[in-house]
């Protein structure tokens, strides 16, 4: 059953004595709270529910194991992956490190590769590693230029019905906004809603200046709020991921969503070259995407692994947006994984714990940690729409994780490999994939 630290009591019926969860994360969370935030609990489990949480010590000893203050979290959530691209590192890594070299690396590895069989194997391998982790719930953007959009969603649907019963699956598409301006942006719209996915782009135009902004981007953008209204779609969108102080497309994106007034929700990834701006700009920006609803998920160590690479010299900054501020101004932040094992990122193993320990480390999301773990559960579960994710509550799905850790410090100080995944109130096999399994597609 892999390394867990205990064994869950066999039956489907029983109650986790003392354990432990950040209340922000606890449907009527029982009782008080100490100094960080998190409440001590019993959790009783029946018929793959959640079906009950007490104060901790008024469950009776023989309903179940005291687990002595262990951590309990939900299930975790990634709302903003690359599955496509997962794991051809070993085939086609990126020599410089950096943006430009991750955008070759991977166009001349779609171009030769990326055959049905290809991205299934390897995005079937990386649900496979997230699902040992732990993982409930994923959003994948998928590269969507002719003609590979007409090969990878086909995939993601079939392994979407493969894997319902184990992991609830979102796409998103990813292309130059201005195929919007093109019959093959109407196209790929269609294709979007084919899959009940999201329309997605990226902020950088092909054939034109990008600094500054030009006004054909406006146009772009405008006309993929329109093609995803006249579909009933939400936008998911990577936006500003530059060291480049005139990439200011954040503020053009929200403005556009005001003007042409869209309905659905949008999510705006990395948005790094915020933090280069002045404060001015950066008040501005944030209040145009608190008019239009905008929701932000900040990728931290890709960002920083990407951002700011030049041979022989330190990096100077870390390549993320400016996440404290735009949630003290109310806007909805959320943390993700991204890329895993491909040329935009050599590293990774699909764990949003992982990511989270990282984020905090990152972006200082510590002392006092405050409600911020939200930002890897109830957050992404809203803005993906999944009622019932993110959250320990009655009534819910038995799907949460135990560690051995009791706070926030032991959590962020070691990696949890130790951890205990229970789905449907069961404990599952956490053994992970053996990369010797990609060893047929991408060498060794």
């Amino acid at each position: 059953m892999g390394p867990g630290f205990f064994a869950s009591p066999p039956g489907g019926t029983y109650t986790l004595r003392r354990v432990r969860a950040p209340a922000c994360l606890i449907e009527g969370a029982p009782g008080a709270t100490d100094r960080h935030g998190i409440a001590d609990f019993d959790l009783h489990v029946a018929g793959g529910l959640i079906d009950g949480i007490a104060p901790a010590g008024s469950a009776d000893a023989a309903s179940g194991p005291d687990l002595d203050h262990s951590l309990v979290l939900p299930g975790l959530i990634d709302c903003h992956t690359h599955l496509d691209k997962g794991h051809i590192w070993p085939r086609t890594p990126n020599p410089t490190g950096d943006v430009p070299g991750a955008v070759a690396a991977t166009m001349a590895d779609r171009t030769k590769f990326w055959n049905a069989a290809d991205v299934r194997a390897r995005m079937e391998f990386g649900l496979a590693t997230a699902y040992a982790k732990g993982a409930v719930a994923i959003r994948t953007h998928l590269d969507s230029l002719a003609p590979q959009a007409s090969i990878s969603f086909p995939v993601f649907k079939a392994v979407r019905d493969e894997w319902a019963s184990r992991i609830a699956m979102q796409v998103s598409s990813i292309a130059p906004p201005d195929i919007f301006l093109t019959d093959e942006g109407r196209a790929l719209a269609d294709i979007v809603a084919d899959a009940n996915g999201n329309l997605g782009c990226g902020s950088r135009m092909t054939g034109v200046p990008n600094d500054p902004v030009p006004p054909e981007f406006d146009a772009a953008i405008t006309r993929l709020f329109e093609l995803a209204t006249e579909r009933g779609l939400d936008v998911d969108l990577h936006v500003d991921e530059s060291t480049d102080p005139a990439a200011r497309a954040l503020i053009r994106i929200a403005q556009a969503a005001v003007r042409v007034g869209f309905k659905g929700n949008i999510l705006c990834g990395h948005c790094s070259s915020l933090t280069l701006q002045t404060v001015e700009f950066i008040r501005a920006t944030i209040d145009a995407c608190r008019d239009a609803g905008i929701d932000i998920v900040s990728l931290p160590p890709v960002n920083m692994y990407l951002q700011d690479r030049v041979p022989g010299r330190t990096p100077r900054w870390r390549g993320v947006t400016v996440l404290h501020e735009m949630k003290a101004a109310g806007l909805r932040v959320a943390v993700a994984g991204d890329n895993c094992r491909d040329p935009f990122y050599a590293y990774g193993d699909h764990d949003m714990l992982e990511t989270f320990a990282n984020a905090v480390k990152i972006l200082h999301l510590d002392h006092p940690p405050g409600d911020w773990i939200a930002s890897a559960f109830t957050t992404p579960a809203a803005i993906m729409k999944l009622p019932g994710f993110g959250m320990l509550k009655r009534g819910a799905t038995a799907d949460f994780i135990v560690l051995k850790a009791r706070t926030y410090s032991e959590m962020l100080a070691r990696h949890q490999f130790d951890r205990v995944v229970i789905r449907n109130g069961r404990q599952i096999d956490t053994t992970l994939p053996d990369y010797r399994q990609l060893d047929p597609i991408v060498g060794w």
